[in-house]
């Protein structure tokens, strides 16, 4: 790739599964064969950071080779530096974007859950913003407000005008390439389908006011979760990777991953390890 694409997963609300989507597009990335740089903004939790510290322990203790990101860290003490004045995260972004630029095809950038200084300077830097959403109204007020009364949608939200923001920046600086806003429905339940089809109605409205796209999210499913404390994801399970048993329900997660990669446009990345037949 000639230059690399910068993929920022974002919302401004926290608990949405940013580092879940942030950790599996790594590693489908990795197995596609690119080169990938991550960045973590989430200054005090540093989730996706410590997914793959763990993933770099376990393949220690276990014998095991598993493709890995360049961690492009923002400094040695990233809580010391989210207690300190702004311009000091600005400078310290600065540094670890070029280098990550430098290094990969595919810079990955995990925000936090709230408006941070940097969290804005890597939206404006964005070739695809991939923004994740519990599938409720608490997640989508983030992205735009609705009518109490009629449920109809009022006006977009404080996030979605701050991608708003980003994607203007992006066209004055005269890249032909436009920003491509991706909307996630993360973590869908089998009930509730009242309520999940207010929301995509709303969303779909929405969409078309403020321009992104909807695509399919991860399910709410344990395996997801059994996974992180071994930094490893569904695409990393193969006859020498399986710390869990394997189930019918693993295989449709994997299935997930790989319709996730292609509403995305990384379906050329989409690589994986082969499960074996149990």
């Amino acid at each position: 790739m000639a230059e690399p694409r910068v993929i920022v997963v974002g919302n401004e609300k926290g608990g949405a599964g940013k580092s879940t989507i942030a950790v599996h597009l790594a590693t489908a990335l990795l197995y596609g064969g690119a080169k990938v740089a991550l960045l973590d903004l989430d200054l005090r939790q540093c989730s996706s950071m410590r997914f793959f510290e763990n993933r770099q322990a376990w393949v220690a203790a276990n014998g095991v080779t598993l493709p890995m990101p360049i961690q492009q860290r923002l400094s040695d003490d990233d809580i010391a530096l989210a207690a300190g004045p702004e311009a000091g995260q600005v400078e310290k972004f600065e540094i670890a974007f070029v280098a990550a630029r430098e290094a990969a095809d595919f810079v990955l950038i995990d925000t936090p859950g709230g408006d941070t200084a940097i969290s804005r300077m890597a939206h404006g830097l964005a070739d695809l913003i991939v923004t994740p959403m519990n599938d409720s109204f608490v997640d989508f007020d983030m992205l735009g407000h609705v009518d109490p009364v009629t449920m109809e949608l009022q006006k977009p939200s404080l996030y979605s005008l701050t991608v708003w923001e980003a994607r203007k920046a992006r066209a004055l600086s005269g890249q032909r390439q436009a920003l491509d806003w991706v909307v996630l429905r993360n973590r869908l339940a089998t009930t509730e389908a009242r309520n999940r089809k207010r929301v995509e109605d709303r969303l779909t409205a929405l969409s078309k006011r403020v321009g992104f796209r909807m695509g399919p999210g991860l399910r709410d499913r344990v395996i997801y979760r059994e996974l992180f404390p071994f930094g490893l994801t569904i695409a990393d399970l193969s006859p020498q990777v399986r710390p869990v048993p394997v189930s019918l329900q693993h295989l449709a997660a994997r299935q997930e991953l790989r319709a996730l990669m292609h509403s995305l446009g990384l379906a050329a990345f989409s690589g994986e390890t082969l499960l074996a037949a149990e």
